[in-house]
């Protein structure tokens, strides 16, 4: 059959190789037992890296730009001023709202004055009753007055303060929407931007996975050069996404080294299934083109190169999916079979 004659030729070209690799210094060849375990199935998903904070500044007052301190791309520190408008307007109003309080903390005092003149004379019995209410009130009234004042000149520094646009938290400045010299009003957009200080993966999970993950809340996420990073708390969004019919998944990311930007691409492993598979060595593979086999030691303990059919891999094993039985031995390293006796007399049999 043509697929003897291939495994033949498997071992006619091991022998005519390079000197043995990896040989035991005993001549005994290095063996492992084909063994049966659980395998854990992972479903694979792409992921992003954005910002937990991410916010757009705007403005609270109107005004002029006056001062752009940063540009898209820079860094601030949280406090940094980032935006000045033109205050001209709400310091004229506060200085206007400080005379009004100290206007009405005038005529508060002479309201109580007044009071306490009125209040002497009618407990005498001099004054009418009528005169003393009158002098009462004014004093609530000039009370009232003075709390009023007091509020329009509070009011008037917090938008004064307005004027000054401070970052709310260090990170970079994505992008500007204003320009200098240009007015804007409550509402309008000044600037964009992110902390890098704090990160998350979101991934999108197919509704048939969605439970098992939400049930079990395992997820490994890794780079592209196979480093796993150490993920947080787990969030899993209550409500599918009409359009694709996912679920997304949201992880807190812990990465000390500030290797990670937002918008990276990740990759998400989420367990879905578990199943009983046979293993062997990943070192005890023959493969040569298309053909993949393996030397099986037989009863009398001589190794017969045997074609198998693998699956997974991982770490360091092979699925196998057809060849093999649990418990036969496999030589783990190949290379010490070729040039030596064992594998000449097999090839000449």
């Amino acid at each position: 059959m043509r697929h003897i004659s291939v495994l033949g030729a498997i071992v006619l070209g091991l022998v005519c190789a390079a000197p043995a690799l990896g040989a035991d210094t005993s001549g005994q060849l290095q063996t492992a037992p084909v063994e049966r375990s659980e395998l854990q199935e992972t479903l694979v998903l792409d992921g992003v890296i954005e910002a937990v904070q991410q916010s757009t500044v705007s403005a609270q007052t109107s005004g002029t730009v006056q001062q752009l301190p940063f540009d898209v791309d820079d860094s601030v520190a949280a406090g940094d001023l980032i935006v000045q408008l033109d205050s001209s307007e709400q310091r004229a109003r506060l200085n206007q709202a400080q005379a009004g309080r100290d206007e009405a903390r005038a005529t508060l005092d002479d309201a109580q004055q007044q009071f306490d003149r009125i209040e002497s004379i009618h407990e005498r019995g001099l004054v009418s009753r009528q005169e003393f209410d009158s002098a009462r009130n004014n004093l609530a009234g000039a009370k009232a007055r003075l709390e009023r004042a007091e509020a329009s000149l509070a009011e008037a520094r917090e938008q004064l303060s307005y004027t000054r646009i401070i970052a709310p938290y260090g990170g970079i400045l994505t992008e500007r929407h204003v320009e200098l010299g240009e007015s804007v009003s409550p509402g309008q957009p000044l600037l964009s931007g992110l902390s890098l200080e704090q990160l998350r993966v979101v991934v999108d999970l197919p509704q048939q996975y969605a439970d098992l993950a939400r049930r079990d809340r395992q997820a490994k996420v890794t780079l592209g050069d196979g480093r796993v990073l150490e993920t947080g708390d787990m969030t899993f969004y209550p409500y599918a996404n009409p359009a694709t019919h996912t679920f997304r998944l949201r992880m807190r990311l812990s990465e000390p080294n500030g290797s990670l930007f937002p918008g990276m691409l990740v990759k998400v492993g989420v367990p879905v299934a578990a199943r009983e598979v046979l293993w062997i060595p990943a070192s005890s593979l023959v493969r040569r083109s298309e053909l993949r086999a393996v030397f099986v030691l037989d009863d009398q303990g001589r190794p017969r190169l045997r074609q198998v059919r693998t699956g997974a891999q991982q770490d360091g094993r092979l699925e196998v999916l057809a060849g093999l039985s649990e418990g036969e031995q496999v030589v783990m390293y190949p290379g010490e079979l070729v040039g030596s006796d064992r594998l000449n007399k097999e090839a000449g049999n």
